[in-house]
């Protein structure tokens, strides 16, 4: 089987990339968070509080449904990789065809029409709403939406933009669900903050057509420019080995790695935060401002991140926040304050490190698609990207079932019941001293396992345009 790249080319029918691109690729991530955050703050709450499943139950879901992804998520971005491109492009087409079904299902996950059903009923649409949404339609809409990074542009500062503003986007859309929602879905009862699962429902279905705006928004403003001719069956690798020689790429080996453990922080964080406030705190409302503060971080980090990673590189960036989260992180246990105002302080800085990675972290994936061509001569970018959102996900799914898992351990009472004094200390060490040690192991895999630092980053680029330079001239000689 051969290996010659096929040469990707630009498009020289479209507008150069410009502002407009930046801020459609935002609003794409605007709309896909309008139902990942959604689902990934209120869930594990909505459905042991207002519907009355185990925490346990539902952290076995979200464990569960991730080995599932393994298979949808690989499956997905090799069909988007392999299938002729559309008239818009390859991966733009996805998001009209799959924006209402992903919202529409994100609307029933958090609908309380069998509240007062049997158990069994219960858990049955649980599971068969979280799975649709999830495994099926996000997955379609969210591998197609993140491969597009790497053929908007090859430029690395070009990328390096388009992962600040794709944070920005999610970043907004954190603020719309994390901040203004808690305001509106939780209330006091004789004294007791609850969830109301009808504003609940009604909340899922404003962030759902939000959702469709934004992704409209991001179809129409941003253009595919980057080519690559499909290669014939007989040229291009097979499955089975193309994902062996993803599995021996130490750049994506590393990012998957570094990403999970920081993600499991990250969504861990985000898991224990309604609990942290509404349990340990006894105030449920403060949820926003505590979101608010933990947002604040990124907004800041916005307008610089481009620079610190041109001037020191992304994986440099990144391992000097992991190192404030984890000392933040330590120092947050250490203190145990009763404060939620003193906490909001550490939890700042802890986020501030957090977001010195994850807002450069969709940057990371096009360096490491660009190894793959240097190692293979296949790009394979919504399979590597695949790949790279299951480990997203599965990270998204550990820390699901950690904090369901670590609830019931600790002796979480499900239904609103109020909880021990020991309840709630397990709750805080799950919220402060859990978080910053899986921050420690993230950046272990960071500084000496993930192996593109800048210098190696700029080398890989210099590589493949002297590569693409050449295969281009030689082309009309083979024609």
């Amino acid at each position: 089987m051969s290996t010659t790249a096929a040469t990707p080319a630009q498009k020289k029918d479209v507008r150069p990339f410009s502002w407009r691109d930046k801020l459609g690729y935002m609003f794409g991530d605007w709309g896909n968070d309008f139902t990942f955050i959604l689902q990934s703050t209120f869930f594990m709450i909505f459905y042991t509080n207002v519907m009355g499943i185990s925490a346990a139950h539902v952290g076995t879901l979200l464990f569960v449904a991730r080995i599932l992804d393994a298979f949808t998520d690989v499956g997905a971005g090799r069909l988007i990789d392999t299938l002729k491109p559309g008239r818009s492009g390859r991966f733009k087409p996805w998001l009209l065809r799959i924006m209402i079904p992903v919202t529409v299902m994100a609307f029933l996950m958090f609908s309380p029409f069998v509240a007062d059903g049997a158990y069994g009923t219960r858990l049955a649409w649980m599971i068969a709403t979280y799975i649709l949404w999830g495994s099926v339609f996000y997955t379609l809409i969210n591998i197609p939406y993140g491969s597009m990074a790497s053929v908007i542009s090859n430029d690395p500062g070009h990328r390096a933009s388009l992962s600040v503003f794709r944070s920005l986007g999610g970043t907004l859309a954190n603020l719309a669900i994390s901040v203004l929602l808690p305001l509106v879905v939780f209330v006091q009862v004789s004294g007791q903050s609850e969830m109301s699962g009808t504003r609940m429902m009604w909340a899922a279905l404003g962030c759902g057509v939000l959702a469709v705006i934004c992704y409209l928004l991001c179809f129409v403003n941003v253009e595919e420019r980057i080519t690559t001719p499909p290669k014939q069956k007989d040229q291009r690798q097979g499955l089975g080995q193309a994902l062996g020689s993803m599995l021996t790429n130490r750049g994506l080996t590393g990012l998957i790695t570094t990403a999970l453990f920081m993600l499991v922080a990250f969504m861990m964080l985000g898991g224990m935060m309604p609990y942290m406030l509404n349990e340990y705190f006894n105030n449920g409302q403060l949820l926003s401002l505590v979101n608010f503060v933990g947002l604040a971080p990124t907004l800041l980090l916005v307008p610089v991140a481009s620079k610190l990673a041109k001037t020191f590189g992304k994986k440099e960036v990144g391992a000097v926040g992991l190192i404030l989260g984890v000392i933040s992180g330590v120092l947050l246990f250490v203190i145990r304050t009763d404060s939620p105002y003193v906490f909001m302080v550490g939890y700042a800085l802890l986020m501030l490190g957090v977001s010195a990675l994850n807002i450069l972290i969709w940057a990371f994936i096009t360096d490491v698609i660009d190894l793959q061509e240097i190692r293979t001569g296949e790009r394979n970018d919504a399979t590597v990207y695949g790949m790279y959102s299951w480990s997203r996900k599965l990270g998204q799914a550990i820390a699901g079932g950690l904090v369901g898992w670590a609830l019931g351990w600790i002796g979480y009472q499900s239904g609103g019941v109020e909880q021990s004094q020991s309840v709630l200390d397990g709750i805080y060490t799950l919220g402060t001293l859990v978080p910053a040690l899986l921050l420690l192991v993230s950046l272990l895999a960071l500084a000496f396992w993930y192996p593109l630092t800048k210098k190696r980053v700029d080398e890989n680029v210099a590589i493949l345009e002297e590569r693409h330079a050449a295969a281009a001239a030689s082309a009309p000689e083979q024609a």
